[in-house]
């Protein structure tokens, strides 16, 4: 069980690869600073296979994990992470710009993995301070506080994609870390008790 929590890792590290480089490949002149990720899936760009690719490997990834993570993050957190891997899989499946419905459908799905994406790390912090790794439960909350502050700026301000992509990043470094350690023994629940965490842990 402990091995699909590689996919915390794979996952959220193939999206964040897939609009890093859709950044500088897209034919439709679509800037990281002002324009959202979902428009590098937008039907009629050349970047649209490789952003779809990107959604599908975080929620397949972040869906493993979800599973990994229930025994130890707890069943609360391992429902966040599955909700978002949903939500990011429906995104794919509706690509702006197919029909006014499918871009409506979207935008839920795409709200939808924000507040679930929020959500994990406030979620994870009681089972993470149980185990002892104080500061990567407190690095959760924190993370969960620049996506909420940083994704709604997404929504008021200009500047929609540079807001969107730093709130997106700090949860998925999270789950990264979260990840990482918990598919290396360092972060696990035997016997009732925890492990010791890493010195990143606590």
């Amino acid at each position: 069980m402990r091995r699909l929590a590689i996919g915390g890792i794979v996952g959220p590290s193939a999206f964040i690869t897939a609009w890093a480089v859709g950044a500088f490949t897209n034919d439709r002149q679509l800037s990281a600073i002002d324009d959202a990720i979902s428009q590098l899936a937008h039907v009629d760009s050349n970047t649209r296979w490789l952003m779809t690719t990107g959604f599908i490997t975080f929620g397949v990834g972040v869906g493993l994990f979800a599973v990994s993570a229930r025994s130890t993050l707890g069943a609360p957190t391992a429902a966040f992470l599955g909700a978002t891997a949903a939500s990011t899989l429906a995104i794919a499946l509706l690509p702006i710009g197919a029909s006014d419905t499918i871009d409506q459908l979207h935008g839920i799905a795409a709200a939808a993995g924000y507040l679930t994406l929020i959500g994990a790390p406030l979620a994870a912090r009681g089972s993470l301070r149980r185990l002892g790794a104080h500061r990567l439960a407190s690095a959760g909350v924190a993370a969960a506080a620049v996506a909420a502050v940083s994704l709604s700026a997404s929504l008021a301000l200009p500047t929609t994609g540079a807001f969107q992509r730093l709130g997106l990043t700090v949860v998925d470094a999270w789950i990264i870390t979260t990840a990482t350690l918990l598919a290396t023994g360092r972060l696990d629940v035997q016997g009732g008790s925890g492990t010791q965490p890493s010195e990143l842990a606590r």
